[in-house]
């Protein structure tokens, strides 16, 4: 079954934000500290503009019924204040989405930057892929909100602050009306503060189980048409919109009640105060522009509940920020700085490594010496623990216990740069990128030359087909119909073109036919420069052709020694029980 991320327990989210939702907040807000500044001052600036304008145009008012002089100066007064306000606001808006864009922006790079720094086994074992899509994508956005919404959130609670100062100042009387009514609209405000936040996260999770299946069946697409199971998996992608629209209504029923109750409130508190300030009027303790005015600010003050949208906001990128965090706090591997001997043979040195995987260990105090310059096959039957060992001569993961060292120096404190130029990688399905077909075989940690392209090509036997393509070399990746040999062959060239003083083939030629395959080891002893080689073998005629064999059996190294030396073991031979006869007698 597909995992499911968990959600966080309700006591922890009442802990408060934990240190994943702390470091993407603040660090939203320290990526565009200038815009959200001037988010907030703008924001400021415009409800500094919205309060003085009841009070300026009660003021004019009462100037026009009095036929007082400065008339002139009060309407021009009204004007700059309106003026102000739209500007201001058009200011809010603009700066406010190039900071959204720019957080959000910067989320997803840190993301993706964290995430491919990590080993891709401790990615695995906590996300799914539909659930890391999920998070880098939609959540990264909501959280990259933040900034922009709690500096508008600001202005947003002055705004009924300043203009419930504004009316008392007014009137103490009408005031006290407001101030009547607002226990029940704070006590409205924070029950949806609470059942919101807890709505967010579980709406938030379901999506991601629902990205999760999609991205699986994408990926098993040829095979779910080939058993004719369409109308089952899509039952099984779509199994979670229930339960999403049920979190869903749930989520927007919650905002609607608050919406709704505070636009039954907000109208009757209004109301009161003006049904109060005309009975003032009437005894003439009020002008009538100080009506008007206190009109203005008890419906300014009565804007205390569009304070549920930013909170809405605000609830919504903690969430979110809590998603995002999990995948920003999975601890990195350390790095070192330590730089490779120069010249160095390419020598590979595991010491008593052992590797856990769920707790159980996948590899078991391996010891194992790839000399400079030579050729050593890891055997064993599936499961054994082949391709965790080429993963860790590489260090695309590091050993649990044990130490992996090239030419003397432990991966671990070496420079990351130096050991990705220095070791090279080739897949059983290798993933291309680039524009151009000859791009995905320079893709790598510098460009080679065209002419070293061409070469790597060649070696891995690619060089014929790349030919033929419509541009060569030159031709569009997404238009080359490529089959599985020729992607493997392509992702062996590139291995060829950047090879260091390590070359790792983790079953890179399992999809050749046995002529190119032949071809591809002759290549790379002869024509690909490189210092040692460590090659994950299936076929029995690629142990053959090694200098070592390393036999792995239930994650523990059994035997060393030339091919020709083991296959005297019945074991041994019971490895490649599934190799063609073909094979077989290349090999003895």
């Amino acid at each position: 079954m597909p995992r499911t991320p968990g959600p966080s327990s309700p006591s922890a989210a009442r802990r408060g934000p934990d240190p994943g939702v702390r470091s993407v907040l603040t660090g939203a807000f320290r990526h565009s500290p200038v815009r959200t500044l001037a988010v907030c001052l703008f924001s400021v600036a415009s409800a500094g503009a919205a309060l003085a304008l009841p009070a300026v145009l009660g003021h004019t008012l009462d100037l026009v019924l009095g036929a007082r002089p400065g008339l002139h100066g009060a309407l021009v007064l009204c004007a700059v204040l309106l003026s102000a306000e739209v500007l201001l606001d058009a200011l809010v808006a603009l700066t406010g989405g190039v900071t959204t864009a720019r957080s959000t922006a910067w989320l997803r790079r840190r993301g993706i930057d964290h995430l491919l720094s990590l080993a891709p086994h401790r990615v695995a074992d906590r996300f799914t892929p539909g659930d890391l899509v999920t998070r880098l994508t939609g959540n990264a956005a909501d959280a990259g909100t933040a900034p922009t919404a709690a500096a508008t959130g600001l202005a947003a609670v002055i705004t009924p602050v300043g203009a419930l100062i504004a009316l008392a100042l007014t009137d103490i009387w009408l005031a006290a009306v407001f101030l009547a009514g607002l226990p029940l609209l704070t006590r409205l405000l924070r029950r949806f503060a609470r059942g919101s936040s807890d709505s967010v996260r579980r709406y938030q999770r379901v999506q991601a189980d629902l990205a999760t299946r999609l991205v699986e069946a994408l990926g098993g697409a040829r095979t779910i048409a080939a058993a004719g199971t369409a109308g089952r998996e899509r039952a099984r992608v779509l199994a979670p919109l229930p339960e999403l629209g049920a979190q869903g209504r749930q989520m927007w029923q919650i905002y609607g009640r608050a919406v709704v109750s505070s636009s039954i409130l907000v109208p009757l508190l209004t109301t009161a105060v003006l049904a109060v300030g005309g009975i003032r009027l009437a005894y003439g303790s009020l002008s009538v522009g100080e009506l008007l005015a206190a009109s203005r600010y008890a419906a300014l003050t009565a804007g205390l509940g569009g304070v549920v949208g930013q909170l809405n906001a605000l609830v919504r990128s903690r969430a979110a920020a809590h998603r995002t965090g999990e995948l920003l706090t999975l601890p990195t591997p350390a790095q070192g700085s330590r730089p490779l001997p120069a010249d160095g043979p390419g020598r590979l040195e595991l010491r008593a490594v052992t590797v856990l995987r769920g707790g159980t260990p996948a590899l078991r105090d391996v010891d194992l010496v790839v000399p400079g310059g030579t050729t050593v096959a890891v055997v064993g039957h599936s499961g054994a623990g082949k391709s965790l060992l080429a993963a860790v001569a590489g260090r695309l993961t590091d050993p649990d216990s044990g130490q992996v060292l090239l030419d003397g120096i432990p991966l671990d404190e070496a420079d990351p740069a130096q050991l990705r130029r220095e070791i090279g990688y080739a897949f059983e399905r290798p993933a291309l990128f680039g524009a151009t077909v000859g791009a995905a075989i320079g893709f790598g940690p510098y460009e080679p030359p065209d002419r070293a392209i061409e070469a790597a090509a060649r070696a891995a036997g690619a060089d014929s087909f790349v030919r033929l393509l419509p541009g060569g070399y030159a031709a569009p990746l997404t238009d080359a119909p490529l089959s599985g040999g020729e992607v493997q062959r392509l992702g062996l060239a590139r291995a060829f073109a950047h090879a260091g003083r390590l070359l790792v083939l983790d079953d890179a030629t399992s999809s050749l036919d046995s002529v190119t395959e032949l071809h591809v080891r002759r290549a790379l002893v002869h024509d690909v420069r490189t210092g040692s080689r460590l090659l994950i073998a299936h076929r029995v005629s690629s142990a053959a052709r090694a200098d070592l064999v390393a036999w792995l059996e239930n994650g523990r190294l059994r035997a060393v020694a030339p091919h020709d030396r083991l296959w005297a073991d019945a074991d041994y031979r019971a490895v490649f029980a599934h190799t063609d006869d073909e094979d077989t007698r290349t090999a003895s």
